[in-house]
This record gives C-alpha cells, structure tokens and sequence, in this order.
C-alpha cells in the first residue's frame, strides 16, 4: 500500500455499519463496540458471539442500498465479491470511510493489529498482511510487558510508588509486572539483594538510592527510606521500591505501604518470588512434601525466637537471613527438643551463579558451614525435605550442563 495516514478514531456514540457476521465482521463489530460506537450489523445470518451482545444491534437480512445512513466508518466483511463492492461503492459515494476485509488494496481504511497495555496503545499495520501484523503485535506486546521499551512519562503527572519484590536473586525471575514498572520508574530505591543487574538497563536520569542493608551496614534507617518514597512521590515522581524477594516477606513492606498511606501517596504493591520456596527449589528442596512435609514457617534469623513453639509445629522450617547465626540457632532448636539427626542445608546466594549448597545436621551443620566459609545472603532450611536433594543430585548428573543448578 501507499504512504497511509494513521489516526485514531473517537467513535463513541458514532455510527458503525458492520456487513457480514462472520468471524471478521464479529471481530470488527465488537471492537467497534468496545470503542463506545453505536454498532449496527447487516447480515442473514451471525455468529452466536454477535447474537448474544447486547451492544450490538443485528439487522438479519442481506445488505440494501440506503442502511449506510449516518454511518461514520463502515466494515465489507461479508467475503462475497459483489457484495463487498457494493458496501464500498455506496461508502465511497457517501464520502464513508470504509474497510475492506478481503481486499486491502481496494480499501479507503485498514484495521490494524492493536495492543494496549494500561495508557499505552500500539497500532501495528504490514502492508495489508494481517497475519504478519498480529505477529509483529504480539512482540511488541511482549515487550511492553516485560518493560524491554521505554515507558517513561515526560509530562507532568502524580506521584505514585509501586513496592516491587525482585525475586530470590537472578534477575530474570522478577515478575513481568515487576519488570514493567521498573521501566517506567523516575526513582529507584533499591535494596542491597534486589536484582540490581536490571537497573545498569535504566535510563541515565533515572534516580537510584541505594537503601541496602546487611547485618553490619545500614545505609539507611528505615524512617530515612519512607520519607524517600514520600517526598520524591511529593515531586510528581514515579518511585519504585525494588526490593529482594517478596516486599510482604520479612521486607517491611507493611511498614512502607503504611507511610505511603498515611502521606495519602497511591502505591501499588507488586508481589514478588519469595526466597523462602525459590532458593530451596532452586536445589531440588520442597518446603512441603506428601508423606515428608505437610507445611513450612518462615522465620527471621535476626530475631529472637519461641524456638519451643516453632519445632512444636512440625513440617518444615526455613530461615532467612540466619547465616550469621547459624551456629546459635542450631543450637536453640537442639535445646527445644528438635533431634539431632534432623537433616538441615544452608543455601548461599540462591538462583545465582555462585549459587552453594551446604548439608548437615542438627548436629553437624553449624562446624561443615565454618569450614567451608558459609555467609550472607543464605537460606536455611530445616526438616526431612532436605533428603530429596539427594535424588535431584542423582537424576541431576545425567542432565545436560545447566540443565540443573
């Protein structure tokens, strides 16, 4: 086709004549409606979709001269040759913009294939090819959800803060959700485990503050990082909290959503792949197993604990951030009654390439993690599910490389 003008239509409370209630004239006719058009079709006979919509209006007879009347675009859907020319030579004489469907090149309009993601809408026209349009669409859609294209704003707009879970570390296994708002962020605080690889991808203007925290560094206190997310909201700006894991999971994620609404700034919070069950099934654990586990906790290692009552509840036990204290906490669930024998493994730097596994005992693991230098970040996972790893190294030495990690 020529050099085509493209446009978008308003056709709400506007006219559309749609012949033909086949598939496409179905297609057209309930994307028309969806834009608010006051739709009418022409047609013998229709698909059952059709029939059942009650924002179209079905004429079932064949197509007259004179049923173009106030149209403002019009649909020749019906694939009959003379009939489709008919439809256009009276849109053509009414000076009605009018589709073809079977004919491209003798069309005044052409559909395009259209994706829209929130505010953003892409229209994708190849050369009358719809089968090529809609494959080039669904890249674009793909990429628009996984924030590979630059969706920044640049006009004036309300601050907003998304609290984003990154995931258990690699940086691919954040969410298509996650991925997009960071995209799209003006300001990134970032935690010291998020998936920081994504952020080299960010525009140079994009503000990022590091907030990380480690059991010997604070870069800054929890009170210093709310009033970020509120005051850069404050500016007008798009502010993501990118944080490792999960923001609800032992990532004072509460607390951020809590400053956030009492300052009266929208936040969305973005759920992300927790490492608590990531990094254990990264190494072939489950935290819940028929006939070995029924249920897990989730524990903090930093935090004094009713060790009593956590072994009281049997199933599985995993701890984040209890890599420092390792030797301490084996030793406080001996002394709560949980036997010595009890399988325990220690896994530094989950889903990452230098990702370790280490494996004891009640008894064993706190003097195999010293040896072999066990630290931060790490996962420990306490209980009989331990064992299965032992099957997933077995049936894992006869995969491909990198099949398993």
């Amino acid at each position: 086709m020529p050099h085509d003008y493209a446009l978008f239509l308003d056709l709400a409370g506007r006219r559309v004549v749609v012949v033909g209630g086949g598939a496409v004239g179905t297609r057209r006719a309930r994307g028309a409606a969806e834009a608010g058009a006051d739709v009418v079709v022409i047609a013998p006979q229709v698909s059952g979709e059709l029939a059942a919509d009650p924002r179209v209006r079905v004429v079932r007879r064949p197509y007259r001269h004179g049923d173009l009347v106030d149209a403002w675009l019009v649909h020749a859907c019906t694939g009959v040759p003379e009939v489709d020319d008919a439809v256009c030579a009276d849109a053509e004489a009414a000076r009605i913009w009018y589709v073809r469907a079977s004919d491209a090149p003798r069309s005044a309009a052409w559909t395009p294939a259209i994706t829209r993601d929130d505010d953003v809408t892409v229209a994708v026209s190849a050369g009358g090819d719809p089968v090529r349009a809609a494959a080039l669409r669904d890249a674009v859609r793909l990429a628009l959800r996984s924030g590979e294209l630059p969706l920044r704003r640049h006009r004036p707009r309300s601050g907003r803060v998304a609290l984003v879970g990154g995931g258990p570390g690699a940086p691919d296994l954040i969410t298509l959700r996650g991925r997009r708002l960071l995209a799209e962020a003006d300001v990134v605080i970032t935690d010291r485990l998020a998936p920081r690889e994504l952020l080299d991808e960010l525009p140079p203007d994009v503000e990022i503050i590091d907030a990380g925290k480690s059991a010997a560094r604070h870069t800054r206190s929890q009170e210093e990082i709310n009033e970020l997310l509120v005051s850069r909201a404050r500016q007008g700006k798009f502010v993501v909290r990118l944080k490792g894991g999960d923001p609800f999971v032992l990532g004072r994620g509460g607390e951020e959503l809590a400053a956030c609404l009492a300052a009266g700034i929208p936040c969305e919070v973005v759920p992300g792949v927790t490492s608590a069950i990531a990094v254990p099934a990264a190494v072939g654990i489950p935290v819940t197993h028929r006939g070995i586990a029924r249920h897990f906790t989730v524990a903090s290692g930093h935090e004094e604990l009713d060790w009593r009552a956590l072994v009281a509840t049997g199933g599985t036990l995993v701890i984040l951030m209890g890599a420092a204290r390792l030797e301490r906490i084996v030793k406080e669930l001996a002394a709560a009654g949980l036997d010595d024998a009890t399988p325990v493994a220690v896994v530094e730097n989950g889903t990452l390439p230098r990702q370790r596994v280490t494996a004891g005992t009640i008894a064993t693991i706190a003097a195999r993690a010293k040896e072999v230098g066990v630290g931060p970040p790490a996962v420990v996972v306490v209980g009989e599910v331990v064992t299965w790893r032992e099957q997933f190294d077995r049936a894992a030495d006869g995969w491909p490389a990198g099949a398993a990690t």
